[in-house]
């Protein structure tokens, strides 16, 4: 069961200087705030099935959902998941899972720092100013929950250009700190594809359990 902890809305994220998440493919590929030593030493868990529709990584479990399709093991990754695209939207959802080890990742305010800086606004504002965070409980354990939009930098790493700029884009990030470390949950998409499985992405992240 999902219990408030907090919630904290438009909360501008300053002076952060520890890099939140690696790009996003192998050269871009890994996303959470991995700082280079756990990109190196930690290898990553991989995801294991431990019965129809669930998956565990980290002392966790959690439910995915029936529409989502679940992609080949990528670098860095602990799971991929393709959502379904909305209306006309040409390309699906990714959810990118993502565990480094216990007190590896980054912290979770680089990391949320990390996750809004690969967003642009119209108005030029920074994306801290009007993205969206919270801080619920689920099982007994602190989640951090983001929501922001704009125009993402999907090739966003530490040094990357912003060279793969996708308007009208969305973000919703979990950030579980589970029994053996932060354990790093990003859906990205079209706005509209985001948002129509945004209860989905919810519904997964309240089954989070520990084993």
């Amino acid at each position: 069961m999902i219990r408030m902890k907090n919630s904290l809305l438009l909360l501008p994220l300053l002076g952060l200087t520890l890099v939140a998440c690696a790009p996003e493919d192998p050269a871009q590929d890994a996303d959470p705030a991995a700082a280079a030593p756990a990109e190196q030493n930690a290898a990553p868990a991989m995801a294991a099935a431990v019965e129809s529709g669930t998956e565990a990584t980290a002392g966790l479990t959690w439910s995915v959902p029936a529409a989502w399709e679940t992609q080949a093991q990528r670098p860095m990754r602990v799971a991929t998941y393709h959502t379904p695209p909305a209306g006309d939207d040409t390309e699906p959802g990714e959810v990118a899972v993502f565990y480094f080890g216990p007190q590896e990742g980054g912290t979770v305010d680089a990391n949320v720092d990390r996750w809004f800086n690969q967003f642009d606004q119209e108005d030029g504002r920074p994306t801290s100013e009007v993205a969206e965070r919270e801080v619920i409980e689920v099982d007994g354990m602190s989640v951090t929950l983001v929501r922001t939009s704009g125009t993402y930098n999907a090739a966003a790493g530490p040094m990357a250009p912003r060279a793969d700029l996708r308007p009208d884009y969305r973000l919703i990030g979990a950030i579980v700190e589970g029994p053996e470390g932060a354990v790093f949950f990003k859906f990205t998409g079209p706005d509209r594809t985001v948002l129509e499985q945004e209860a989905n992405f919810d519904a997964m992240i309240a089954s989070i359990e520990p084993v």
